[in-house]
């Protein structure tokens, strides 16, 4: 694969890559971070906003301070988060994501190159140009991987929507937002005052 290959500036699959899969990935020497769902390429939007960096600071800083000694642990983007599906190969895994923040209570899940098997929860900070990604594509593919969590956080309009896993499908909480505390059930006793959140968020 030519490595000099133009990166499309859309959400859309990048077609030229074809169908590829993590093994391929690992051989990729690019500028810009992509993903992979299932099989094919997503090049991530221009660098992040201030809105998206204040909300994933600020939620990922909550984070790593409640699970100080506790097994679960977080990580921030960029890392790597393979979603094997016939097995742990690298020639066999066609989704690699970088969410924004997850948290993995299985410690076998991790190794030097991140993490293998669905996160307990995952947290995507929206950002313009990214939406369809995140509402579309990665819900699916989390929904399938089994991702018993996951947070879609939209900045600019100070609210978030929680996915919950059950019975292998996503169930939707009210749209919470300003002066809601949002509650945790793959992170048992996680709470998120929204307010802190967004307090700096500029419209």
């Amino acid at each position: 694969m030519e490595q000099d290959k133009e990166i499309s500036k859309t959400n859309e699959p990048i077609s030229e890559y074809g169908k590829s899969s993590y093994a391929d990935y690992l051989t990729w020497q690019m500028e810009e971070m992509v993903e992979l769902i299932k099989g094919k390429v997503f090049k991530h939007a221009a660098a992040p906003r201030v809105n998206h960096q204040r909300a994933v600071g600020k939620i990922f800083i909550t984070l790593s301070n409640f699970l100080n000694s506790r097994t679960c642990e977080a990580f921030v983007a960029p890392f790597d988060v393979r979603l094997p599906v016939k097995s742990r190969k690298n020639e066999d895994i066609d989704t690699v994501v970088q969410p924004d923040i997850c948290v993995v209570c299985d410690p076998s899940k991790i190794d030097e190159l991140g993490c293998v098997g669905a996160p307990d929860l995952i947290v995507e900070v929206l950002s313009p140009g990214n939406n369809q990604k995140e509402l579309k594509h990665k819900y699916d593919v989390y929904q399938e991987a089994g991702v018993l969590e996951y947070w879609i956080v939209q900045p600019v309009e100070c609210t978030l929507m929680i996915y919950t896993l059950v019975n292998g499908q996503y169930q939707a909480s009210k749209l919470l937002t300003m002066g809601d505390i949002a509650h945790s059930q793959a992170v048992k006793g996680f709470e998120l005052d929204l307010s802190s959140v967004f307090e700096n968020i500029n419209p």
